[in-house]
């Protein structure tokens, strides 16, 4: 049937993807292999993403304010970005450019959740102002996380390639969420060969795009066949087919450095 072929073609993904995560455990660096882990999910991330997002690894995110963004594993980005490079190769984004971020992790436990709730929390509340209007049309806006946005707030999402169970992840999660604002909840929790975790109503069991207050945590177990990655995959598209940025403006980046000294003109 027709519309069974994505999920067919995702289950041979996700078997080879699993394969290629074995292969990596023989890597002595644990440097390697963890970059190697992390180039695999951005690998399906690039394929299943919508055209205008792109997924980078090695990447620094800065703001307007001279914040700079701790070390992310991978970065969803505008692909209109403009590719400032540093001698290393790594690649600076401006926040306002950031659709979202991905932490990866080899086995999540409560240790390793905790660290990617804290740097979701933080890149999310990086500023993002340095934008210059389209004259003449209607602003536009997101509802995310319980309020509207003048912009497209940063998602953030885990993944993992084993875990804990996931009823004892989820139980971390609630308790790191419990005292904070949804505006720093992550969007979802993803591990391979089990399933993931969701923000949705209790009343309704309808799931949620991002976290709003009163939202209920869901537990979904992955279908042996395709593991998580059809609803991965279509996550991806909800959550990012219709991410937006108004054009970059790079004059607050710029701060007070000099642009250069007016030294004479021409009157016609």
């Amino acid at each position: 049937m027709t519309q069974d072929k994505l999920s067919k073609i995702l289950s041979s993904v996700a078997k080879r993807m699993r394969a290629d995560f074995e292969q990596s455990q023989n890597f002595n660096h644990n440097g390697e292999a963890g970059t190697s882990r992390e180039v695999l999910i951005q690998e399906f991330l690039s394929g299943y993403l919508p055209a205008h997002v792109e997924a980078l690894h090695n990447v620094e995110v800065i703001s307007v304010d001279g914040d700079v963004s701790p070390q992310s594993d991978i970065v969803l980005i505008d692909r209109g970005t403009p590719p400032f490079t540093t001698l290393n190769g790594f690649r600076i984004i401006p926040n306002e450019c950031v659709y979202g971020m991905v932490e990866v992790k080899t086995k999540l436990d409560g240790a390793q959740l905790t660290d990617a709730c804290n740097k979701i929390s933080r890149m999310r509340r990086m500023p993002k102002t340095a934008y210059r209007p389209i004259p003449g049309t209607i602003p536009l806006s997101t509802k995310a996380y319980g309020k509207t946005h003048e912009y497209f707030p940063t998602s953030g999402m885990i993944v993992a390639f084993d875990s804990l169970n996931l009823e004892t992840i989820g139980s971390h999660l609630v308790d790191w969420c419990r005292t904070r604002n949804p505006i720093e909840w992550p969007d979802s929790v993803w591990v391979i060969g089990k399933g993931h975790l969701q923000w949705g109503d209790a009343r309704t069991g309808s799931l949620f795009r991002s976290p709003v207050a009163g939202a209920s945590l869901f537990r979904i177990d992955a279908d042996p066949e395709q593991d998580i990655l059809l609803p991965l995959a279509l996550h991806l598209n909800i959550h990012f087919s219709d991410a937006w940025m108004n054009p970059l403006d790079l004059l607050p980046y710029s701060g007070a450095a000099p642009l250069g000294k007016l030294s004479g003109r021409w009157i016609i």
